[in-house]
């Protein structure tokens, strides 16, 4: 009778140790000196998080092309070499070769078989299914492909803008990673898995990047982040005259939106708008937003882009 050991068995990726250390757990892990970690267990804590916020971008933006809700959901975030990644990757799958300009270096995305098939049958005008068995894509259904690859990687290099600006280059694809020989197998890759789901399909969709090609922009995102330990103490809110603070509301959420005022129209104009009619706004209106928490008007603004996004400067303090 062969005995248990009495030490559990532990997958070696850094999300199970993360989470084993949050839990108490004391564990052992195997090191393995032919490829050493390249980024520490915070480092890859912190990069996940951002990472995680592509992945809500790019779901937004594939779900408006697809015309059907399309979720990503980060599964793990980690370093290995060349020769691992090309062995998780299924056979047959779409993979993409793609450059990240200015950086140096061939990348890689992949999607599994099923994915991109659904994803190709709604883009042809289908419901998004499938065929019942793994198949390779044709070089229509590879086309087909190619711009919801393009957005996927167009959304991944906006999430960097902070860092560096960044242009995917798709330079090709194929269905066998035999077929490519760009990168050497002892090569450590940074790779970031996702889930997808769309319509009844649930696949993988995998980022590659070479270590050596990221590392620029790695080594900026990691020096621009404040340390848990120095983050300063909120500043000690001022009670006024009469009342006092209650911290129970430190953490409510309250809705803030931001609104034109100045254009008035007739009932019947606007049962009569349709989409892509143009509503003009004077220039000193356009200029000038209200800034609404809650129901109740509280600043004025005027508006702007911010890190690729839409912001409102706050330029006066209404009191009311």
């Amino acid at each position: 009778m062969k005995a248990e050991s009495p030490m559990a068995e532990v997958e070696e990726s850094p999300e199970s140790f993360i989470e084993a250390e949050a839990a108490g757990e004391k564990i052992v892990k195997v090191y393995d000196f032919r490829s050493p970690p390249l980024l520490s267990a915070g480092e890859l804590r912190k990069l996940r998080g951002h990472q995680e916020d592509f992945a809500r971008s790019a779901s937004t933006r594939l779900s408006l092309h697809l015309r059907l809700d399309f979720t990503l959901k980060v599964t793990s975030v980690n370093t290995i070499n060349y020769q691992n990644l090309a062995a998780s990757w299924g056979r047959p799958s779409h993979l993409t070769l793609f450059k990240t300009e200015p950086l140096r270096g061939i990348s890689t995305v992949e999607i599994s078989s099923q994915l991109g098939l659904s994803m190709v049958d709604r883009l042809m005008g289908g419901p998004g299914h499938a065929p019942p068995a793994d198949q390779a894509a044709s070089e229509i259904e590879k086309a087909l492909l190619e711009q919801s690859v393009q957005l996927l990687l167009e959304e991944w290099c906006d999430h960097w803008s902070s860092v560096m600006e960044l242009k995917p280059v798709i330079l090709g694809y194929e269905s066998n990673d035999g077929f490519i020989p760009t990168t050497p197998p002892e090569t450590m890759m940074l790779v970031v898995a996702m889930e997808a789901n769309f319509g009844e399909c649930i696949g993988r969709i995998q980022i590659g990047l070479p270590c050596t090609a990221v590392d620029p922009i790695l080594r900026v995102f990691f020096k621009s982040a404040i340390p848990m330990a120095t983050v300063p103490a909120p500043a000690p809110i001022r009670a006024a005259a009469g009342w006092k603070w209650n911290r129970c509301f430190d953490d409510v959420c309250v809705p803030v939106t931001a609104e034109w005022d100045g254009l008035e129209m007739t009932a019947r104009q606007i049962l009569e708008l349709k989409v892509g009619d143009v509503l003009p706004l004077d220039s000193p209106h356009a200029q000038q937003i209200n800034v609404r928490v809650a129901d109740m008007i509280k600043f004025q603004g005027r508006p702007g882009t911010l890190a690729g996004q839409w912001a409102v400067e706050l330029t006066q303090v209404i009191n009311r």
